[in-house]
């Protein structure tokens, strides 16, 4: 089994696996955007809540886009979404939102390593695209919580 820090040689199987767990954070993201967006309230919300909707339609592309790799590398792209944390307080849900997207750069920043070791270019920049997208997710929700971006996450 691959461990969770080795970004070495990876094989095709491995990077199956790999790619369904974040076709699942894919997921997960396009329900909590979701969500997200219809149930913040108030004057404050209003431009973020129309930003999240936006995202929940970016997370579909990136999840469409994952699941084809899987199905490129022979496996049978997953259909369960890593958890939504739901919360009734908005500053909650914009910071869970941002620790997935965290989680996600993260991860994708790994995979991008793990496919150039295969020699799957192709892979790589479709990961590149997504990141680009994902630090702009993240710059928002940073905009949305009054903070700056934090420091890249080390997986």
């Amino acid at each position: 089994m691959l461990k969770k820090d080795n970004t070495s040689q990876v094989t095709r199987d491995q990077m199956i696996t790999l790619l369904n767990e974040d076709l699942a954070r894919e997921y997960q993201a396009v329900i909590a955007y979701t969500v997200y967006s219809q149930v913040l309230k108030g004057a404050q919300y209003t431009d973020i809540a129309r930003e999240l909707e936006k995202h929940a339609g970016e997370e579909l592309e990136h999840a469409i886009k994952i699941a084809k790799q899987v199905d490129y590398f022979g496996g049978m792209p997953v259909a369960t979404p890593k958890p939504v944390k739901l919360s009734e307080d908005p500053v909650v849900m914009l910071r869970a939102d941002l620790d997935n997207e965290r989680e996600t750069i993260a991860q994708y920043r790994q995979r991008i390593q793990q496919a150039e070791s295969l020699g799957e270019y192709a892979l790589s920049e479709t990961l590149r695209a997504i990141i680009v997208q994902e630090q702009d997710h993240e710059m928002d929700l940073c905009d949305a919580l009054g903070i700056d971006v934090p420091a890249p996450k080390k997986i």
